[in-house]
């Protein structure tokens, strides 16, 4: 989620989320359908995901580094 904050807040292709956190979008795909399932992102079409809550890239920017991100 931090990896999408970084992106903005528009909805982010899985594979610029992958990028940012130096992996695949299949080593990361598992998490981002978790995310979804517990209500925290959505697909607003194929191959995108979005925050389910207004400004929450926002959020994750101003309390959670990069650095903090833990490995997929």
């Amino acid at each position: 989620m931090r990896a999408m904050a970084e992106l903005g807040p528009e909805a982010q292709k899985a594979s610029e989320v992958a990028d940012v956190l130096g992996r695949t979008s299949e080593q990361v795909a598992p998490l981002r359908a978790r995310l979804i399932s517990k209500g925290l992102l959505y697909t607003p079409r194929y191959g995108f995901a979005k925050f389910t809550v207004p400004q929450f890239d926002r959020f994750m920017r101003r309390y959670m580094t990069l650095e903090e991100v833990p490995p997929v």
